[in-house]
């Protein structure tokens, strides 16, 4: 709620509009009504609101992963039906502790002991985290002055969940004791570190890679940085997270002919001067055949796909093809096709008529998944 006074109060000035997104994850016999009361006061004060029902959470193992997961996935489907670019998101100062203390406890490497980042960009949104370093406290005494209510959630302070748990230890309800602020401190430095190790891969990437909307990358001859390295691994594997940096480092001070994480490293041949390597997804170990229009985490159909056909790698067939494009067989088993019972029907990148582009996931947000 003190997001959305303050998100209001800032567009407003700026002459624009906020949509207020509320998620019931009906959990609770008592969420439903508590939602509608939220929008209601919001409607008072002249904010839309829209109140997003989860049906798809049960009880269960990994229940606390699956809501996130799922509330992540409304919240974006919805800005992307309404043309929103901009979601932002109310964790405090006490979340981002109590993220860090979980993070260390489940042995997170460095990138995931940063905890919450106040900006991930994802493939059609940002996703904002204003008020980080601001202790809930002070937030609720903001709303007060302003003259509006609001829900606590009970779920903030059951001990069956972890954060509850570490809430609790903590003892610090305002946010603003020593501990909470240590640890935002530590979260603030370390994504400071985050961002100059981001923009050195950037600049490594910029002047030693080259990325082909077909899926595969150039890299000039030499050792590279490693964390560059892991993101181009990161990007053309299509992994939810990384590689290890311990697996990377070796093939970064020497590159060689290896595959890691589901990319083969091998000699460009013909595609570069000599010494250059090319990085290619393994194709065994690429998304099965799929109706989705987006297909192995990396490539979108720009069309909706024809009856009974699905997505798939080009694989074995790819020597029908040899004498359409110069490309090495490497590659060109990799790229998507379209087939219908079994027979290839089209390969987009070979055929205008089917558009397909390569969004690969964003390398720079890598240890800084929403959480």
């Amino acid at each position: 709620m003190a997001l959305a006074w303050l998100a209001d109060r800032w567009a407003r000035r700026q002459s624009g509009t906020v949509l207020a997104l509320i998620v019931d994850h009906g959990l609770r016999a008592a969420s439903a009504a508590e939602a509608a009361l939220t929008a209601a006061r919001l409607a008072e004060h002249g904010i839309s609101a829209r109140i997003l029902t989860l049906t798809c959470l049960t009880p269960g193992p990994g229940l606390a992963a699956r809501a996130r997961n799922a509330r992540y996935a409304i919240l974006a489907a919805c800005c992307r039906a309404e043309g929103i670019l901009h979601l932002l998101l109310g964790h405090h100062a006490a979340d981002q502790a109590e993220t860090l203390a979980m993070r260390q406890l489940a042995g997170s490497r460095e990138a995931g002991l940063a905890g919450m980042a106040p900006l991930v960009v994802t493939e059609d949104l940002l996703l904002l985290r204003p008020l980080l370093a601001m202790p809930p406290a002070d937030l609720r005494a903001t709303l007060r002055a302003a003259g509006w209510d609001w829900v606590e959630d009970p779920s903030n302070h059951n001990p069956l969940w972890q954060r509850a748990r570490l809430r609790a230890l903590r003892r610090d309800a305002d946010g603003r004791g020593p501990a909470t602020r240590a640890l935002v401190a530590l979260a603030a430095q370390r994504q400071a570190r985050r961002e100059q190790q981001a923009q050195a891969v950037a600049a490594t990437l910029a002047t030693r890679a080259t990325l082909s909307p077909l899926g595969y990358a150039l890299l000039t001859p030499g050792p590279i940085l490693p964390a560059a390295l892991q993101a181009l691994l990161h990007m053309l594997g299509a992994a939810l997270y990384p590689p290890a940096p311990a697996a990377v480092a070796a093939l970064a001070a020497e590159p060689r002919p290896a595959t890691l994480a589901g990319v083969r490293l091998l000699p460009a041949g013909r595609l570069g001067p000599p010494g250059t390597w090319l990085l290619v997804r393994e194709a065994a170990a690429m998304a099965p055949p799929d109706t989705a229009p987006l297909w192995d985490r990396r490539f979108r159909l720009g069309q909706p796909l024809p009856a009974g056909a699905t997505l798939s790698a080009l694989g074995a067939d790819a020597r029908h093809y040899r004498h359409a494009t110069a490309l090495p067989a490497a590659i060109l088993a990799t790229l998507p096709c379209l087939r219908r019972a079994g027979q290839v029907i089209a390969v987009p990148h070979l055929d205008a008529r089917a558009p397909i582009a390569f969004t690969p996931p964003n390398p720079a947000t890598h240890g800084a998944q929403p959480g």
